[in-house]
């Protein structure tokens, strides 16, 4: 077990936790957002950035400090904390991005470790490839050995109390990433970064970038603190960490205000569009958009940087609070209403619901079935996988809630789409306290059916009756021929 990394609560696949980054003796509550600064341009001071937004952590770019004579000696002589004027902790990079855009640099993991070392990073990281999306897998492959070979490297080399990243790779190829994942976890290293996923991002493929998570999840281990790398607007936070990433970087907040553009949590408008700003934060409750237009640009440029940095940290104690109160997949749904891409990706999470199923906690808050997404839910596997241990009566009347018919039965069981049957006295048991809409759709019967097939061939002694609202023909061709089965009228509901 990392003991630099502990587990408080959780949901799904998400977790609130505690990362204790000891050169820099502070303990960072995940999920954190890192904003990014430039050594060189710094929109908004890492100072301010701990006294106005909270920032616990910060990331910046090694390789910058270390190609500017000046940034460098000034690092080595007085330190990268007072070099940014910023206390809490600092993760450095190490070049890599540099490396994906230009196709070489100079310096190798030896080197740009020990250069971190020296000026005082807390979390280091060593030189790997960024291999990016969709290329063959060869390469892939190659260049995911060419990354093995640099935390091997990285291990060797005497960090002290800094904390090193071991960066997960493999392209989109997520057997490949699982494998990396695997073999970082297997490092004394202490932080796991899912590269190159900012083309994915930037290309709107969230469904994509989750299956890349998830297979970098299944490698690595339950109490590895995952950083998702690029990861940086704020309306894909929530469906992240319900994958299982724990820390996001973010250059957006000042890059989006350098060209214009105002950061929501359903997306980024440009401030010419805007008439009306839907935030309450500091500086949307003392400007509005036409006074943000007549600042003069640079002026403007730290003002909308403020208002992204309040959006990003805001859903980030948003998404906590949703873990703690159980309803982080609520959240998700309900961002995932943003754009169709997030619904691909958020319809991709589910894919993996068997997954998140293994850490999802057994009891929480609230289950609301919101669209036809919430039928393929973890906790509706869960509930089909233990109703199927119950052992059932003889004859068994399993009811949506309508009066039994003039048969006898040994017990009658309740049905509630998208769970299915279930004995009464678990009705106040989560998740069958769920809140469910009247106008059941498709998608909740058919998965209600599966759960009847369950309980029945757990049960082959019993006979089941099963009797439905009005269920489709998609749903009641997945009961077993051998149920019988009867409509219940909706004036008979009891």
């Amino acid at each position: 077990m990392r003991d630099h990394f502990e587990l408080r609560d959780g949901d799904a696949a998400g977790r609130i936790g505690e990362l204790t980054v000891p050169r820099a003796g502070v303990t960072v509550e995940t999920p954190a957002l890192m904003p990014v600064i430039n050594p060189n341009i710094r929109t908004v001071a890492p100072a301010r950035l701990r006294s106005e937004f909270g920032a616990e952590i910060l990331i910046t770019n090694s390789y910058i400090i270390n190609s500017n004579e000046d940034l460098r000696e000034r690092a080595l002589d007085v330190g990268l904390h007072e070099l940014l004027d910023f206390d809490g902790a600092i993760v450095t990079d190490s070049g890599s991005f540099q490396l994906a855009e230009y196709g070489d640099i100079d310096v190798t993991t030896r080197e740009i470790l020990q250069f971190q070392h020296d000026i005082g990073s807390d979390v280091g990281t060593p030189v790997d490839i960024p291999t990016p999306p969709d290329v063959p897998r060869e390469q892939a492959e190659r260049e995911l050995a060419t990354t093995e070979e640099a935390l091997a490297d990285a291990e060797d080399v005497d960090t002290g109390e800094m904390l090193v990243n071991a960066p997960v790779q493999g392209s989109t190829y997520p057997d490949l990433r699982e494998e990396a994942g695997r073999h970082a976890d297997g490092t004394e290293l202490d932080v796991f970064p899912v590269g190159a996923v900012v083309p994915l991002m930037n290309s709107y493929r969230y469904a994509d970038m989750i299956d890349v998570v998830a297979g970098a999840k299944r490698g690595l281990g339950r109490d590895a603190p995952v950083h998702l790398f690029g990861a940086g607007h704020p309306m894909m936070f929530a469906l992240a960490v319900a994958a299982g990433c724990d820390l996001f970087d973010s250059a957006a907040y000042a890059i989006y205000a350098r060209d214009d553009r105002y950061m929501t949590v359903r997306g980024t408008e440009h401030l010419e569009d805007i008439e009306y700003f839907p935030c309450s934060c500091a500086v949307c409750s003392a400007h509005g958009p036409d006074e943000l237009r007549e600042f003069d640009d640079e002026e403007r440029e730290r003002l909308l940087a403020e208002h992204n940095l309040h959006v990003s940290f805001a859903e980030i104690r948003r998404i906590k609070q949703a873990i703690r109160s159980g309803n982080l997949l609520e959240l998700v749904e309900s961002r995932a209403r943003s754009h169709p891409a997030m619904l691909d990706g958020y319809r991709a999470l589910l894919d993996h619901a068997d997954q998140l199923e293994r850490e999802d906690p057994v009891s929480k808050g609230s289950f609301f079935y919101l669209s036809n997404e919430s039928a393929r839910r973890p906790e509706v596997r869960r509930h089909h996988e233990r109703v199927g241990r119950i052992d059932a009566d003889s004859r068994v009347l399993l009811t949506q809630g309508g009066k039994p018919s003039g048969d006898a039965f040994d017990a009658v069981w309740r049905v509630v789409p998208p769970f299915g049957p279930f004995p009464r006295a678990l009705s106040e048991t989560y998740p069958l306290t769920a809140e469910v809409p009247e106008r059941t759709d498709r998608e909740a019967c058919e998965a209600a059916a599966e759960g009847v097939a369950r309980v029945a061939a757990a049960n082959p002694d019993s006979s089941f009756v099963l009797a439905h609202d009005g269920w489709p023909d998609s749903a009641l061709e997945r009961v077993p021929e051998g149920v019988e089965i009867e409509t219940v009228g909706s004036d008979e509901r009891e």
